[in-house]
């Protein structure tokens, strides 16, 4: 422990770890927060929570929830292999393959264990069967931007259960630059080699730039690998891209059949912490061999399955999401209108969806800027400053309103004005 406490200590000393807060009450976008270290309360405008569409406060989703609690209690208490499902689970992955427009899915209790299990049961299958052989290598593309879960599901890809159980065949794991789809390309020819097993997984939108993955020039890409897996985690795409909130392939007019069609097998992560009001994961597949799979991996058999009420709230989410387009349509009028606002204050706001960083320069300190906003103007955001280059990350939602969208940019106005010289402007 004692390289441990002396880390902390130093880190703690160096300004850089992240101040903590404990949320009491929630109404729409104003929350009661405390201050984990002065227990100092705060009322504030938020502008960094994830639910996208405001269905965690929604009083369908709350009922559903208290509804499943009085029918099935709080927990499952076991794994779905040992003790079967509820109903709510199959309705929650036919609703979702509904969705997505594809017919198989299975649940998890999270992203980083959905997609660990989908990397080690494609690559390893999930356990030895007597005369059955495989021998087939894996290659595996990522972006070097994707989120944490994936970057985890591939490291670990050639040391998981595969590895721990039984002879596997050997996975490699390929990093392209960001978006670059020429790049993609390049690493294919260099790597892939006859009889490779493909899979190339990214975000469909990136969770700490708000840009969007160039998913037809993937596809077209990916045609000339016969068989590959086609990986989108949708975890900030769901219920914010698309017309009616329905993700990449939508946003893009581009059906899943019709990648299955061109001979490849798209595979959709869903997330249910961002536009569905709840926790969890999901995978959807148009085979239901890979489902199957999944269901038999560690991290299936090894935890419980979702409980009750974080199904049922998941589920009514996803039913209101698709009966009332109506507030993915806000969501997306109020990410423009926010972005058009900081383009109009000269602040340098990335990306083109309702994840909005806004890139500081570097005489600018995301923790010191966020904190002025909290204690002077009331207003939430989050500062990132060790983890990505510095910037603030704003998160738009259906429930903000214009007015609070100018109250939030009047206030980053007045604290750049405050803490910087007038002659130092963000890069517009």
């Amino acid at each position: 422990m004692d390289v441990i406490n002396d880390y902390m200590r130093q880190w703690h000393a160096s300004g850089l770890y992240p101040d903590k807060f404990i949320c009491h009450q929630k109404h729409g976008n104003q929350f009661e927060i405390e201050e984990a270290s002065t227990g100092q309360y705060h009322n504030v405008l938020t502008f960094c929570t994830n639910d996208v569409l405001g269905l965690a406060q929604h009083p369908a989703v709350k009922q559903a929830a208290i509804a499943s609690i009085e029918q099935y209690g709080t927990s499952n208490s076991s794994c779905s292999v040992l003790s079967g499902r509820i109903d709510l689970h199959r309705q929650l992955e036919q609703e979702i393959s509904a969705f997505k427009h594809l017919p198989h899915t299975h649940l998890f209790m999270n992203a980083w264990m959905a997609l660990q299990a989908l990397v080690d049961g494609f690559c390893h299958l999930a356990m030895p069967i007597p005369g059955f052989c495989h021998e087939r290598e894996t290659l595996i593309l990522t972006d070097v931007l994707n989120h944490g879960c994936i970057i985890s599901a591939v490291t670990n890809a050639t040391n998981r259960s595969g590895k721990m159980f039984s002879h596997s065949p050997k996975v490699r794991v390929k990093a392209y630059r960001h978006c670059d789809m020429a790049n993609l390309a390049q690493k294919l020819e260099r790597h892939a080699k006859p009889g490779d097993r493909i899979i190339v997984i990214s975000d469909a939108v990136f969770s700490m730039d708000g840009d969007i993955v160039p998913l037809p020039e993937m596809l077209d890409i990916m045609e000339r690998y016969p068989g590959s897996l086609v990986v989108m985690d949708e975890a900030h795409a769901s219920g914010a891209i698309g017309a009616k909130g329905g993700g990449i392939y939508e946003h893009f007019n581009i059906t899943p059949q019709s990648v299955v069609d061109r001979g490849l097998v798209p595979i959709i992560m869903t997330t249910f912490s961002k536009f569905a009001g709840s926790a969890g994961a999901a995978i959807s597949a148009p085979n239901r061999e890979l489902i199957d799979l999944l269901d038999i991996c560690p991290t299936s058999i090894g935890t419980i399955s979702l409980p009750p009420p974080v199904t049922a709230s998941a589920l009514e989410s996803i039913r209101q999401v698709r009966q009332y387009p109506e507030q993915v349509a806000k969501l997306q009028h109020n990410t423009r209108y926010l972005r058009s606002q900081l383009a109009k204050a000269d602040f340098e706001a990335i990306g083109e969806t309702n994840v909005i960083p806004v890139i500081l320069p570097p005489e600018l300190d995301p923790k010191s800027f966020a904190r002025a906003l909290m204690e002077e103007y009331k207003l939430w955001v989050s500062p990132i400053w060790f983890v990505a280059k510095p910037r603030l990350r704003i998160t738009a939602n259906a429930l903000h309103t214009e007015a609070e969208i100018e109250q939030l940019v009047s206030g980053m106005v007045a604290v750049r004005e405050k803490l910087f010289s007038p002659a130092v402007k963000v890069m517009a």
